[in-house]
């Protein structure tokens, strides 16, 4: 009986300390929240809706006397929009996925389906160091080497042969600089590619063997299998795999900031345009915000990091539902086909 009750005991401390543990994640996203929120507000109210539709970005007279509008202190002049950074946000993390998702897609099919095992090992390993390394490494090199050599070798043959930019003119522009939207598209593609690919394959190894022999035995290629029996099977899974790199594409700081440009207050108008999104504005600008004695600056930078972290949690949410309807529905044999 002692032995029961030291037993019961035992659990009770391991549930109790398993029940903390598990509330700690969601403790800490609702306190930056809560944070978030309560310094946003001032912001909040003085910028109004228009935040989210105004193009200027201009902190004022900081070294100014200040005004106050509202019963709210803030520099005179000040003026804050970030219409600009969303659309330089999803412009980029577009031209992202427009390249991840193929070569994403492609990756995690030659890993499960077509490499040799040991082969197929090497590149899922290569892939998951991918996702670990730093950001700020990614647009380290972006600044060395994939910059320069847009702006030295490919953008000029692009100049060269399609001066009409393929009669669009989100191709036309000056290229003569490795900064901008593409480049940051690329670094970004090669940011979200493994965590794609890695969703992608785990999905891919849970189609069922018996459904791809079925397509296999009534005449089905390789190719007619793959397209018509297990994309189909894993197409929401997938979709939620794309999102979850968008996600990341949206938040991601350091690698942008170092080869958007970080031109405030303009809309990216093509491809070789520099710009800035909503996480490096944040990075940016901070400096500049300290030093804003009404701490309206720093407000509104709040208010922006509300705005991005609400994007970034809807997209996740939704991309991390599709996966698991996929992982966990039990789908019979044959939904696929």
């Amino acid at each position: 009986m002692r032995h029961r009750e030291k037993g019961n005991r035992s659990f009770l401390g391991l549930k109790i300390v398993s029940t903390v543990a598990a509330l700690i994640p969601v403790l800490a996203l609702l306190a930056i929240v809560a944070v978030l929120l309560s310094e946003s507000l001032p912001a909040i109210k003085l910028n109004g809706i228009s935040f989210f539709t105004k193009f200027a970005w201009r902190p004022g007279g900081t070294y100014s006397l200040p005004t106050k509008t509202d019963g709210i202190l803030h520099p005179v002049g000040s003026s804050f929009g970030i219409w600009p950074l969303l659309a330089g946000t999803l412009e980029s993390s577009g031209i992202a996925l427009l390249i991840a998702v193929p070569v994403s897609i492609g990756a995690a099919l030659a890993v499960v389906k077509k490499l040799p095992k040991g082969l197929s090992t090497g590149v899922g390993f290569f892939l998951e160091i991918l996702t670990g390394i730093p950001s700020v490494v990614y647009g380290l090199w972006g600044v060395m080497t994939l910059g320069p050599t847009l702006s030295r070798d490919v953008f000029p043959l692009i100049a060269k042969h399609a001066p009409s930019g393929f009669g669009f003119n989100f191709f036309k522009g000056n290229v003569g600089h490795g900064e901008g939207l593409i480049t940051s598209g690329i670094i970004l593609a090669i940011m979200v590619i493994p965590i794609i690919s890695a969703t992608t394959r785990d999905l891919l190894k849970q189609v069922p063997t018996l459904t791809e022999e079925g397509g296999m035995a009534i005449g089905m290629t390789d190719w007619e299998t793959t397209k018509k029996i297990t994309l189909p099977w894993v197409s929401k899974g997938v979709i939620g795999a794309c999102i979850l790199g968008l996600a990341r594409a949206l938040g991601e700081t350091m690698a942008v900031a170092m080869v958007s440009g970080s031109v405030l207050g303009t809309i990216p108008s093509n491809l070789y345009s520099t710009f800035t999104t909503i996480a490096a504005t944040i990075v940016s600008q901070l400096d500049s915000a300290l030093t804003d004695g009404t701490g309206f600056y720093v407000k509104t930078l709040a208010e922006t990091a509300l705005v991005l972290m609400v994007i970034t949690l809807l997209t996740n949410v939704a991309a991390r539902l599709l996966v698991k309807r996929v992982s966990s529905s039990g789908l019979p044999v044959g939904r696929g086909v």
